[in-house]
């Protein structure tokens, strides 16, 4: 399956799937009376518009380089990402918001039990067995949709994983609660829910901060940038490894570097020990979307340079006679 292939079927799983849910726990909260069930289907109707971002997100950042756009356009994935961080953050407040609500509310129960008897209704078997379906279908999709973010290295998707996991939670929650309403304790539902808003607000704003370092070009990890530096230097007729530079950008990587080589090659040679790293470290680090190498003269006295000329050269020559 191609690269838009994939990203198709991610965003199609994620809507149709979602949408499903939306009917299924809007029936469940209405016909089995459980206000718990009714705000879970609002919750996962949030994340088919997360899906619908994470999808235009990742179409947009496939769109070639233009004028006006020299260095592509990968960095509408970080901004989808970052939509869908807002999302979740807004969503945990929500859930946290209706929670206290209904936690002052039982509280007030107890002290007028009358009026409780007449305005609680206790939810029925169906909102329970919602539940349990979108706790399962919710967990299926993260898998499905951070395995694809993953190979794709898409971070509005992986950010759209995480935000199926959180309706899993919340499904967790409501299913707490429901089943806590049934045995005679409904405070339960509520309190749930503050915890299940506490996981989803960790996670939007985990997904905020990894926004947020792309879009302020973070560097690489330390491992990947040593694994750049002992590839650059096992290139033929690199002399010493001056500097390498990495910064993300959206879900792709550049990288400036700056080598020596020995002051005495023509501008031909040295071009072509350029290159070689270039090309090594592209082919080498996908994620790389481009390199730029400057090349910096070492001096002819100095031994290690006069003996990875002498390597180069030699290197050069066996190329040219195979040729």
């Amino acid at each position: 399956m191609t690269s838009r292939g994939s990203v198709e079927r991610v965003a199609l799983v994620g809507v149709l799937g979602n949408v499903l849910l939306v009917v299924l726990k809007l029936f469940a909260g209405l016909a089995g009376r459980s206000s718990a069930m009714v705000s879970d289907a609002f919750h996962s109707f949030s994340d088919v518009l997360a899906t619908l971002v994470a999808y235009l997100g990742a179409t947009f950042s496939e769109a070639p380089e233009d004028k006006s756009h020299p260095y592509g356009h990968e960095q509408f994935e970080t901004i989808a990402a970052v939509f869908i961080g807002l999302t979740l953050l807004a969503t945990g407040g929500a859930v946290c918001y209706h929670g206290a609500v209904e936690v002052w509310r039982e509280f007030h129960f107890l002290l007028t039990p009358d009026v409780a008897s007449a305005e609680r209704h206790v939810p029925t078997a169906l909102p329970l067995i919602a539940a349990i379906v979108s706790i399962v279908a919710k967990e299926g999709m993260f898998w499905y949709t951070i395995f694809y973010a993953n190979k794709l290295n898409s971070a509005a998707f992986r950010a759209d994983a995480w935000h199926h996991r959180t309706d899993a939670f919340s499904s967790i929650g409501s299913l707490v609660g429901i089943a806590g309403a049934r045995m005679g304790f409904p405070i339960l539902d509520p309190l749930a829910s503050i915890v299940i808003s506490g996981f989803i607000l960790w996670i939007a704003l985990k997904v905020l901060s990894g926004s947020a370092s792309q879009m302020v070009d973070t560097a690489c990890d330390d491992a990947a940038e040593t694994k750049m530096r002992e590839l650059i230097l096992s290139i033929p007729g690199v002399d010493r490894l001056d500097l390498v530079r990495t910064r993300k950008f959206g879900s792709r990587v550049f990288v400036e570097t700056e080598i020596a080589v020995d002051g005495n090659m023509s501008l031909f040679e040295a071009h072509a020990v350029a290159r070689d790293v270039h090309e090594a470290v592209e082919k080498q680090f996908p994620i790389v979307k481009h390199v730029m190498v400057h090349v910096n003269p070492t001096q002819a006295s100095d031994t290690d340079a006069a003996l990875s000329s002498a390597r180069f050269v030699v290197d050069r020559d066996d190329k040219n006679d195979r040729l």
